[in-house]
């Protein structure tokens, strides 16, 4: 097992740990909050992985990923308004799509975009809400199907378990809403 993959690993375990960690009481600030902390250093991890396995020829798709969620992760630290977050992850969003399409290397990167936008919204909004696990759900679907069809098998799992896990907390979340 070589140091790249291994980074992969704990990254994406720290990851899927914040994904199944319950959302037990607001937190009043997200700095209190374990589940964002794991969201916040599994990303950095991450953010790690895919730039060494960029080094060694993968895709720079998953770096892009990786800093869009590192960036939504200092926005949900700093627990900002979600306007004030929605405008921060649509420009870096946009910015890193207009990178994506002038890299553009077939559908396979529509698949990666919308994935990628759906995962920073996601991390950006605010922890319980509806519109949070929509995003991380749909967008760790995406990311998984991407992961698949580049072989990238670290974030293809990481993704897979995070879609199931967000999309159990949605499930939970809409039945709360519907009382």
């Amino acid at each position: 097992m070589d140091i790249i993959f291994l980074t992969g690993l704990i990254g994406s375990l720290i990851l899927v740990s914040g994904a199944a960690w319950p959302n037990v009481g607001e937190a009043k600030h997200p700095v209190k909050s374990m589940k964002n902390w794991l969201f916040a250093i599994g990303g950095l991890v991450m953010l790690l992985y895919s730039f060494l396995g960029y080094q060694q020829g993968g895709p720079i798709f998953f770096v892009f990923l990786e800093v869009l969620v590192t960036l939504a992760s200092l926005m949900m630290m700093l627990n900002l308004d979600d306007r004030i977050d929605a405008v921060v992850i649509s420009i870096g969003s946009l910015g890193l799509i207009i990178w994506s399409l002038y890299l553009f290397q077939g559908y396979n990167t529509v698949i990666f975009i919308l994935g990628l936008a759906g995962i920073g919204f996601g991390y950006a909004f605010n922890n319980g809400t509806l519109r949070r696990d929509v995003a991380l759900t749909l967008g760790s679907i995406l990311i998984a199907v991407f992961s698949y069809l580049e072989a990238s098998w670290v974030f293809f799992w990481l993704n897979v378990f995070f879609a199931l896990f967000s999309g159990y907390y949605l499930i939970k979340n809409l039945h709360r809403h519907k009382k």
